[in-house]
């Protein structure tokens, strides 16, 4: 089971490029960075991020084309069975923010975006140009084989 904070789910055009995106935060952290912004994330708190609270969500959102998990929770299954009905019932996009340094090859395969990457203040955040944190796309060609490009760039902004 994950958890999620109900009260700080929120539209968000910031976190994905060309995205409006329902930005929902996952409890039960297990990452460590130092000067992390949601320190009360790493406890269990929260209600269980079930199917119908994913469709009131997106229902109640009208105009959202991408569900965003800001965390993974402690449930790599429930995630990814998460992720998987998001998909096939909204056909919406679907994105991960992970604090960690990289994740398993497979969740590749169920989102469309990735960012993987701690928190490290002396890199700064993701729209920094020397952060240590990379956001991915994850594209299919039409021949099934799934590319993958960093669009971290594409939060820095241009002189």
């Amino acid at each position: 089971m994950i958890k999620f904070v109900k009260e700080l789910t929120s539209v968000v055009l910031e976190e994905i490029p060309d995205m409006v995106s329902l930005a929902v935060e996952i409890s039960n952290c297990q990452g460590n960075c130092i000067g992390c912004h949601s320190p009360f994330l790493k406890e269990n708190i929260g209600e269980e991020l079930t199917h119908q609270e994913i469709s009131n969500m997106i229902e109640d959102n009208y105009g959202v084309n991408c569900f965003l998990f800001l965390g993974e929770g402690n449930d790599m299954e429930a995630l990814k069975e998460a992720a998987r009905y998001v998909k096939e019932r909204h056909h919406i996009q679907v994105a991960l923010y992970s604090g960690r340094k990289a994740v398993e090859d497979e969740l590749f395969s169920l989102f469309d975006y990735i960012k993987v990457g701690p928190y490290i203040a002396s890199y700064g955040p993701l729209n920094s140009v020397t952060t240590n944190q990379r956001l991915y796309k994850i594209r299919v060609t039409g021949e099934g084989e799934r590319l993958v490009e960093d669009i971290t760039s594409r939060f820095w902004k241009k002189k």
